[in-house]
């Protein structure tokens, strides 16, 4: 038992999928584990563990945000000895390829957060994916005909910014997306040596306007899990 996670030692498995919203957790398990058994619920932030294809595996929702999601990645790692952490979320496109819908591979992560500011002062950190988690993600969508885009996204500390268009300079590097978490996930896998891998959906643009419906997310975010419950990095 940690602070903010009740489960015991051996209730996680050793790859847990990140969501940020605690019930796409609760979806993510009764569409897609067998037995799902629930080991957290602290805060109504839940967790649970189940079996994907006689694999074990578990699901965790994290919050919103850098500083949310290192809570719960930390107490992962550090008292669970979780290996493998896979980000699920949602995005908003920054390009007008990265359309609604497409599923991002995030190779790094660009950040607004000054999470690692006060690590590398007058230097930046440049967090990126798990190789093997990044090339087991891309060979099972191509394998399976599903089509990802790969790239630098953007994770933000706001979701409501004060400059609506402050998104073209990023675009203008090749940013394919934002979304609030990525940053702080791989940095704290590299700290800790584990692995880390973010796969979004889109699920809005800022530069077509265009956004799904909530029903609309559950369905499209199917493919996104896929992916995700199909990376085997045992």
């Amino acid at each position: 038992m940690s602070t903010h996670i009740e489960a015991k030692k051996g209730d996680i498995a050793d790859t847990v999928l990140l969501p940020g919203d605690p019930m796409r957790a609760k979806w993510i398990a009764e569409t897609f584990f067998d037995t799902p058994t629930l080991y957290n619920d602290v805060r109504g932030m839940l967790g649970y563990t189940g079996t994907y294809k006689g694999k074990r595996v578990s699901v965790q929702g994290t919050g919103m945000g850098i500083p949310s999601c290192l809570i719960y990645c930390h107490e992962l790692i550090n008292n669970y000895g979780v290996k493998n952490l896979i980000r699920v979320g949602s995005a908003g496109s920054y390009q007008k390829h990265v359309k609604i819908r497409d599923v991002v591979l995030a190779m790094s992560a660009s950040s607004t957060s000054g999470i690692n500011n006060s690590r590398f002062i007058n230097a930046d950190y440049a967090p990126t994916a798990n190789f093997d988690l990044f090339m087991q993600a891309a060979s099972y969508a191509k394998a399976n005909n599903i089509s990802v885009k790969a790239g630098n996204v953007l994770s933000s500390d706001e979701f409501y910014e004060d400059d609506f268009n402050s998104y073209k300079k990023w675009a203008d590097f090749g940013v394919l997306c934002v979304e609030m978490e990525t940053a702080g996930l791989y940095t704290i896998a590299a700290k800790y040596n584990v692995n880390a891998l973010s796969i979004l959906t889109i699920s809005d643009s800022l530069v077509s306007k265009k956004s799904l419906s909530a029903d609309d997310r559950e369905s499209t975010f199917k493919t996104m899990i896929e992916i995700a419950l199909n990376i085997n990095n045992d």
